[in-house]
């Protein structure tokens, strides 16, 4: 498989956030990760929406029951959001980049990490940036929230 080196920045994302107050509570500054790798030519709504939709079938596997809710949202599900449905989780940004880190680490487990043979480098960001995903916002689901730029 090719590199895709991301080459420049994607184009700023609107300043007004329709799902903030109905998914979760408004966001401070966002954080901007500059991904390393550019989306694939082959990424698409249907890819992002598989994508979601694995991870939650795989959560309800198991013998617990789900601490958190993973959907894509925007008109071409560009929009990641992942909620949690229990107190105690995400409730800091400690946390929430715990569990981004966690996301981590199960990517560079996927062969298209090993294939570009960089996988100690790469991170949930740039897999979610290779499928097209543009933003990430992570959230209690009640008084805390951080959103990551794609770029």
């Amino acid at each position: 498989m090719a590199l895709f080196l991301a080459a420049g920045l994607a184009t700023p994302l609107a300043a007004d956030d329709r799902h903030a107050g109905y998914y979760y509570p408004k966001t401070a500054e966002p954080e901007v990760y500059p991904a390393r790798l550019a989306t694939m030519p082959q990424a698409n709504k249907r890819m992002r929406v598989a994508f979601v939709t694995g991870i939650s079938n795989e959560n309800r596997k198991r013998p617990h029951p789900p601490v958190f809710v993973m959907f894509a949202k925007g008109e071409q599900s560009q929009k990641l959001i992942i909620v949690a449905l229990q107190d105690g989780f995400f409730d800091t940004i400690y946390r929430a980049r715990a569990f981004f880190a966690d996301l981590t680490a199960v990517a560079r487990l996927l062969p298209v990490f090993r294939e570009l043979g960089a996988e100690e480098h790469l991170t949930f960001f740039d897999l979610a940036n290779m499928m097209g995903f543009e933003q990430i916002t992570i959230s209690n689901g009640r008084d805390f929230s951080h959103k990551v730029l794609l770029q």
